[in-house]
């Protein structure tokens, strides 16, 4: 999948799974997304997703995950959580990702290469 952010482009892989499954329907998809927490990104889908959320423990840069049943979140840096997500996929290089998402909101594009 092919994760932009103003000029910026970075590639992810999907995990395999119902909920990355009923997510690609959605694509190409672009969200306004809201800053959180100094660490991430996240923005509502306009449906709820199948879930099967569990704790990570450890989220890493890159990571995309579903909070609750339609909530993306886009993280920007790695740190311990008690909260259960759904995985969706992970950004493979996220170097760079904190810069362009920036300190604020984000506009961010979801399409299939």
């Amino acid at each position: 999948m092919k994760v932009t952010i103003g000029t910026n482009v970075f590639t992810a892989t999907l995990a395999d799974n119902k909920t990355t499954a009923a997510f690609l329907t959605k694509l190409p998809l672009t969200l306004d997304m809201t800053e959180l927490n100094g660490n991430e990104k996240y923005g509502d889908l306009s449906g709820n997703l199948l879930t099967d959320a569990s704790n990570p423990g450890t989220i890493q840069t890159g990571d995309l995950m579903l909070y609750g049943s339609r909530t993306l979140v886009l993280f920007y840096k790695t740190f311990s959580t008690p909260y259960n997500y759904t995985r969706i996929g992970r950004i493979d290089d996220p170097s760079g990702l904190a810069a362009a998402l920036g300190a604020g909101d984000a506009t961010v594009k979801f399409e299939l290469e």
